[in-house]
């Protein structure tokens, strides 16, 4: 039987969820359901229904597990614990400083309905959340640094649209090379949030925007930019077109750790992701734990969870004896 999918939301991340559903051999998509007229939308998966979120309940017996692709700044902290009401869910929760509340809120709605959650899925949180739990697990005296691409954040840029007077926008994270290039030597430096990265905006303006407001209200966004040396510019929406329709982004993650009787042998673990399409390579790893999402509810578990609970052996289609054999 396969896994039956449903994706709350067509944006960037819904639309890569359902080419990641088409190349899954154990899921089918059920439904797209969306908040626009789903007449005004066009999917690529044949003989599947665009349906109004408002009729969402009459699926539930349909779906076995719904993708959710809002944006974590205002839509996944009301979402996700009311869909987990229904469905067995997973989200892309990626605000960093507000995921235990996000988890308080989703556990007690997915418990009190009997199904599984999994939230902040996707590379950061998610791929590079299990690659520092490793490493601090193989190398406890030592220390860890992470640094986030040069790309577009898309969580990010989503909070930048959603600040009054924006059309539209697009937001850069870029690590600092020389703090990059100190902990890859091993020269473990302590690094505030400032010394490691910067954000670089492109911001188009609605008619009759104040400039001035719009960049005030961005650089000093709590979780987002207050943090950091932001710079924002305001381009016309064909330069945003023409200049910055790609989604690329990517990232490291280190562990610079000691061992011996007196401390010395030095070890670097780092793991890195250069990734073409931010969205496409989110929804995969989103598809991939709606898996394990399943198979966690079909052994009776509930709750809310995240990638750090979840069995790698529960990502993968392959039985256990085909990881065995090929990938172990």
């Amino acid at each position: 039987m396969s896994i039956r999918i449903g994706i709350l939301g067509y944006g960037n991340l819904g639309k890569g969820v359902e080419l990641a559903v088409k190349a899954a051999p154990d899921m089918e998509l059920v439904a797209v359901f969306t908040r626009r007229d789903p007449g005004s939308l066009q999917i690529k998966t044949e003989g599947v229904p665009v349906v109004s979120v408002n009729d969402v309940e009459s699926y539930k017996d349909k779906i076995d597990v719904m993708i959710l692709c809002g944006g974590s700044a205002t839509d996944l902290p009301e979402q996700t614990p009311e869909y987990a009401k229904t469905f067995n869910v997973v989200d892309s929760f990626d605000t960093h400083a507000r995921i235990p509340e996000h988890f308080a809120n989703v556990d007690a709605a997915a418990k009190a309905a009997g199904n599984v959650a999994v939230i902040s899925c996707g590379w950061d949180p998610g791929m590079f959340s299990l690659a520092r739990v490793y490493s601090n697990a193989i190398l406890p005296d030592g220390k860890d640094y992470t640094f986030w691409g040069k790309g577009v954040s898309q969580g990010h840029s989503d909070a930048i649209r959603r600040v009054k007077g924006v059309k539209n926008a697009k937001q850069y994270t870029i690590p600092v090379e020389a703090a990059l290039e100190a902990v890859r030597n091993g020269e473990n430096p302590e690094l505030s949030t400032r010394q490691k990265h910067t954000r670089e905006c492109f911001v188009v303006l609605e008619d009759g925007a104040d400039a001035a407001a719009v960049e005030k209200e961005i650089k000093e966004m709590p979780n987002y930019f207050a943090d950091y040396d932001t710079t924002v510019h305001f381009i016309s929406e064909e330069e945003l077109l023409r200049d910055h329709s790609g989604m690329a982004h990517g990232g490291f993650v280190f562990r610079s750790g000691k061992t011996g009787a007196d401390k010395e042998h030095n070890h670097i673990i780092e793991y890195s992701l250069k990734l073409d399409s931010n969205p496409e390579f989110t929804t995969s790893v989103l598809v991939a734990v709606a898996r394990a999402a399943h198979r966690m509810k079909s052994e009776g578990q509930t709750g809310c969870k995240t990638m750090l609970d979840i069995a790698p052996a529960y990502l993968s289609e392959l039985s256990g004896e085909e990881l065995r054999a090929h990938l172990l």
